[in-house]
């Protein structure tokens, strides 16, 4: 079970329209919610016009199990019960990894993927990790750039054989 300090539940009020912001609060993934989550990341996925067969290549990699619970640090920013993005963190040593940043489709750009990867940067640190790795998608790698990230190569793709994804780093 990966060492998990206490912080304190952060958020903020994301601006969705000019004239509307919702509150968003992060909060841990509870069991129940695996499932719709697992289907919050194939849409989030999916945002980049991927056909159907790479989509179902991808769903045994972004589908979350019971016992990530347990070994990573899972958390979902909501608006009361309603889950608009979620992060995925594993830190082994000094070194962090991201396994999934997700935001629902019709919330992008709104400030959920950046409350989400301040979230991970911070536990990350919280756990003695010093860089965070990414394997992102090349259609998210601005985003990461833009957040601090730089290109550390390539990486195999866990889902398509042959693939390879930019490898970005993240100082901590």
């Amino acid at each position: 079970m990966p060492r998990r300090p206490e912080l304190g539940k952060r958020g903020g009020r994301i601006g969705l329209q000019r004239s509307m912001s919702v509150a968003i609060t992060l909060r841990d993934v509870q069991i129940d919610e695996l499932q719709s989550l697992s289907q919050l990341c194939l849409r989030s996925k999916a945002v980049w016009g991927y056909d159907e067969a790479f989509m179902a290549a991808c769903q045994p990699e972004l589908t979350l199990q019971s016992t990530e619970l347990n070994s990573t640090h899972l958390q979902v920013a909501a608006a009361g019960a309603i889950a608009l993005g979620l992060v995925q963190l594993q830190v082994a040593g000094d070194e962090a990894h991201l396994l999934k940043l997700f935001v629902e489709p019709g919330h992008l750009k709104s400030g959920i993927g950046r409350l989400l990867l301040d979230w991970a940067k911070e536990r990350a640190r919280a756990c003695g990790a010093r860089r965070m790795i990414i394997e992102a998608d090349p259609d998210a790698v601005g985003f990461y750039h833009r957040c601090g990230a730089h290109p550390a190569g390539l990486a195999h793709s866990g889902s398509i054989p042959g693939r390879m994804l930019p490898r970005l780093v993240l100082d901590l």
